[in-house]
């Protein structure tokens, strides 16, 4: 943080701002008093010059979004400051400018979601479908949430619902089944192995480890897994429940890396060394 003369809070406000919207901190404006930067007249013009706004969460304890947002809390020394948060399922700090204690949701006072102003002009640019093909590494089911994950080297998988020993299958996962992108999870290798020390299993809890091709590519398109074909639906985000798993902080590194949501459009078995390919148009 470089505000000099203002407080933790609003200085810690501004922070969250500019790293959410990934922007100098400097180029925010100074606050025209000395009151509350989310009512401040200078940072809401400042954003509407970006056609963005600042929208108030209802029940910020309580509160999930797959994207970044802001966390206004008070801490065990009494004092408020702002955090980045982010998750669906729960939200959990991937951002505290100031650092210190580990955050808890009765702590959090009130949140702040940036939005669009339109929402068709701020849609996010789509990644380019993937034209790589990469392969299967490692399979890997749990019976329940929280229960230990088996590594398989192939696995039976039933359209729609999910990989026979899951969770999924047998409705015992965090998600309920059968909702799109609820019957397979996929991660990257080469970001399990990016962080230090590498992404474990047991962390990441996603079924598929795939080598050789970037998934952010697969969201609406689909694919083959051998000759299972599937259809990517979402990014698989990291979450608080992810980095309990972990007991590190992965969530900041994973934000956009942490794998891909699918659905199983074919039945059939699918084997550690299966090719993973895009589905082109025709075929």
């Amino acid at each position: 943080m470089s505000r000099p003369g203002l407080g933790a809070d609003a200085a810690s406000f501004l922070a969250c701002l500019a790293t959410i919207l990934e922007v100098p901190e400097g180029d925010l404006p100074d606050l025209s008093g000395n009151g509350d930067p989310s009512e401040d007249w200078n940072v809401l013009a400042w954003l509407g010059s970006l056609e963005v706004g600042l929208v108030p969460v209802a029940d910020p304890t309580g509160f999930a979004w797959p994207g970044p947002w802001i966390a206004r809390l008070r801490g065990r020394d009494g004092e408020r400051r702002s955090v980045v948060m982010y998750g669906r399922t729960p939200s959990g700090v991937v951002w505290d400018p100031i650092g210190g204690e580990t955050v808890s949701p009765e702590q959090i006072e009130d949140g702040f979601v940036i939005a669009a102003e339109d929402i068709a002009l701020g849609m996010p640019r789509r990644v380019q479908p993937s034209v790589s093909v990469g392969s299967v590494e490692q399979i890997w089911v749990a019976p329940d949430t929280g229960e230990p994950g088996r590594m398989l080297d192939s696995v039976r998988v039933v359209p729609g619902v999910g990989l026979e020993g899951d969770r999924y299958l047998s409705g015992q996962g965090a998600f309920p089944s059968g909702r799109p992108g609820a019957a397979l999870t996929l991660i990257e290798a080469e970001v399990c192995e990016s962080l230090q020390p590498p992404l474990r299993p047991e962390e990441h809890r996603r079924n598929i480890v795939t080598r050789g091709l970037r998934l952010n590519g697969m969201v609406g398109s689909e694919f083959v897994i051998g000759s299972i074909r599937c259809r990517g639906i979402r990014l698989c985000e990291p979450c608080a429940t992810m980095q309990r798993y972990a007991e590190r902080p992965i969530l900041r590194p994973l934000v956009h890396r942490g794998g891909l949501r699918a659905d199983i459009l074919d039945p059939g078995e699918i084997h550690v060394g299966d090719a993973i390919a895009p589905v082109k148009p025709n075929d």
